[in-house]
């Protein structure tokens, strides 16, 4: 293909040519005194050699080509497609959030309405008052009387205003600055706490201090012909259920291939479950695994009282528990590994003051999504620094819930299994202790298991965890000023273990961030530092975060996560602490049984022998299994379907926030601006319901 000519060259040589030649042949005459000193270029070829040359070189002329019409308008439809990129992207945005609110919001009409609890109410009356204030502002700043308060007053709305100054900085200003420095001193001393426990798990990672256990059990190649049954203790593992549809495959498939002599371990399954075909699928599984041989049962409550609580209560009931020395406990979506019960159980050995020995948590899926993220960096924390520096230094901590071997002794000793709260394994670590049993923590023993992975099934298990504390506190601060225990550990429990780390946390965190930071933007006169808004949060949210370095880029989505998390948390804290709300209903966790069933049949099928000396049972069993997961998933698929929710306490907080961050941008706050507008932002995600699983 030929190149296109270059009109534009042409014309321009054109013009060049005629432009010399008509200025050569106009100073022939008056330049020609001047032959004497100029040479002569008529006949002279390299004349216009280098004229041909010039072009590249003339400033002039490229100056004027590139300011050529032809070139502004290709520049100006450039920008122009590039603007209208971006604001396309933007408004399908805008529009994919407000149909996407707009669905949730008509969803949440259409269902039954609930009862508005107190808070909400209280959020809703906030939020209609700082809308007030945001007016009067706006009208202020465009009168200019923002920066200069108006001298003159003849109008109505200029007393008004006038009046309002007045008021919040003789009597407002000077209350909200006494609970910012309330506020304030609490948040330095919880951080100084977090930094304490910090400096704890440096101080033991660098001195390499962890338990040690007089003896090991050997693996099975090792134990085969030379070790006797009668040398391991005997153990009794509960798995407590309710419902559990997702998950109970995993749970019970994970405890039968223990490696532990068949003969010194019972497995209970213990099903409060209210689903006829969800009990009569954990049946059928307990079965199949009898006829493998191991010792397994199943018990079914009528009455589901005391949740989980009641079923281990009545578990431990039955006459043959007297027959065994420890119990390990396992929820449904947990899956110890084959060789849990041989890294535990020995550290008993020789400590007959050691009640309980707990492992640590990890989660097959972490990297779900953002929600499961920022819950790994948080329960990481929790394990790696938290429960390993209590346990290490004091001997104490709370337990888990799960995951544990428990002397069966100290649990009798101190009470065995309460109903009086949500948090029955809280309560029974609190009285262990003070009856002077100690813990281990080990945190290279690790068990499986699963994160919630909606905001629905994580909100309603943090309230749990945040109710229970304080419902347990107000029943047990008695018995601990009038336990045996030293002062030191009195005092451990209540100003550290309950209330800084259970009420003051929760208290502060809501309180600070969102009451106190959006009302100082509407009162000027109380000042809330920026190393309390955003430098000392920061430097926590980092220490927060060590324990899982690849987390990094995360750390400012986790900031303000645990921020909008507050809510939910104080209202739990104030729910247990003064009995409002259903703060004694047991919600069961959702699982999604995201744990793979395809790994635990490869468990079963590679073992080294078989279970039972017959192997038709064993190729049955397998083929039984993918039958149940088979089963299983037909279940799964044909249940029902589930919406997001809207969250209407996190809807008015954000409304809240982003009308304060409106507020300082009048004026000029720059770090509280950006602060209050991340926030409200996250609010904003979070009440719509767009973190986590997305389900419809």
């Amino acid at each position: 293909m030929s190149r296109k000519p270059n009109y534009e060259f042409q014309e321009w040589w054109n013009k060049q040519r005629e432009n010399n030649n008509s200025s050569s042949s106009s100073s022939s005459n008056s330049n020609h005194h001047h032959d004497l000193f100029l040479p002569d270029h008529s006949n002279d070829s390299s004349f216009l050699t280098v004229e041909i040359r010039s072009p590249a070189a003339d400033r002039t002329v490229e100056k004027d080509r590139s300011r050529s019409a032809r070139q502004i308008s290709w520049l100006c439809l450039l920008r122009f497609q590039q603007i209208k990129n971006s604001f396309a992207y933007v408004t399908n945005a805008s529009l994919s959030l407000l149909r996407t609110a707009r669905r949730r919001v008509s969803a949440a009409s259409s269902a039954s309405r609930r009862s508005e609890s107190k808070m909400y109410r209280a959020i809703k009356a906030f939020l209609v008052i700082l809308l007030v204030l945001l007016a009067f502002e706006l009208v202020a700043y465009f009168k200019g009387w923002h920066f200069s308060p108006p001298t003159v007053r003849s109008d109505f709305v200029v007393v008004v205003y006038a009046n309002w100054i007045d008021v919040r900085a003789r009597y407002l200003a000077p209350a909200l600055q006494s609970l910012t420095s309330v506020c304030v001193f609490l948040f330095l001393v919880q951080s100084v706490d977090r930094v304490v426990l910090v400096l704890g798990c440096a101080w033991i990672k660098l001195r390499r201090l962890k338990p040690v256990a007089v003896m090991e059990y050997p693996g099975e190649e090792e134990e085969r012909g030379h070790v006797k049954s009668e040398e391991y203790p005997m153990v009794l593992v509960q798995i407590p259920m309710c419902n559990e549809r997702e998950v109970y495959y995993q749970s019970i498939a994970s405890v039968c291939v223990q490696d532990w002599p068949r003969e010194r371990m019972l497995v209970q399954v213990l099903d409060d479950s209210d689903d006829l075909d969800v009990q009569d699928l954990i049946n059928a599984e307990v079965q199949k695994w009898q006829q493998r041989g191991v010792r397994i049962l199943y018990r079914h409550r009528l009455m589901r009282t005391g949740y989980k609580a009641g079923n281990l209560k009545s578990a431990m009931s039955c006459d043959y528990v007297k027959d065994y020395e420890f119990v390990a406990i396992f929820d449904a979506d947990f899956q110890p590994a084959p060789d849990f019960l041989k890294k535990t159980v020995p550290y008993f050995k020789g400590h007959d003051d050691l009640a309980l020995v707990q492992a640590r948590w990890t989660f097959v899926n972490k990297d779900e999504n953002l929600l499961t993220r920022l819950q790994y960096i948080n329960l990481s924390f929790h394990f790696e620094v938290e429960q390993q520096v209590n346990g290490v230094f004091i001997n104490f901590f709370g337990f888990n819930g799960t995951a544990g071997v428990w002397r069966i002794k100290a649990l009798e000793e101190c009470g065995g299994w309460l109903e009086r709260t949500t948090v029955e394994d809280m309560d029974i670590a609190v009285r262990a202790h003070l009856c002077g049993w100690k813990f281990i923590y080990l945190n290279d023993v690790q068990c499986l298991c699963e994160l919630p992975e909606s905001y629905e099934a994580y909100k309603k298990q943090q309230y749990r965890w945040h109710s229970g504390p304080m419902q347990l506190f107000r029943l047990c601060f008695m018995d601990i000023i009038r336990s045996k225990v030293s002062w030191a550990k009195k005092a451990n429990l209540i100003f550290l273990f309950f209330l800084l780390r259970k009420l003051i946390l929760p208290f502060y965190s809501f309180t600070l961030f969102c009451i106190i930071l959006p009302l100082s933007m509407f009162l000027p006169e109380a000042q809330l530092p920026a190393w309390v808004v955003c430098y000392v949060p920061g430097i926590m949210s980092v220490l927060n975060i060590l324990p899982t370095p690849r987390s990094f880029p995360f750390i400012v989505p986790f900031l303000l996560f645990e921020n909008t998390m507050s809510v939910t948390k104080f209202n739990a804290m104030i729910s247990g602490l003064f009995k409002f709300g259903s703060s004694y209903e047991w919600v069961v966790t959702k699982k999604l049984g995201r744990s793979s069933e395809a790994d635990l049949i490869a468990v079963m099928e590679n073992e080294s022998e078989p279970l039972v000396e017959n192997p038709s049972h064993r190729r049955s069993s397998s083929e039984s299994g993918i039958a149940e997961l088979t089963k299983l998933e037909m279940n799964r698929k044909s249940g029902k379907n589930r919406r997001n929710l809207l969250y209407r306490k996190e809807l008015a907080l954000a409304f809240i926030l982003l009308s304060a961050a409106v507020r300082s941008l009048l004026s000029a706050q720059g770090i509280h601006f950006y602060f209050l507008l991340f926030q409200g932002v996250t609010f904003l995600v979070v009440g719509l319901d767009l973190i986590g699983e997305q389900v419809s």
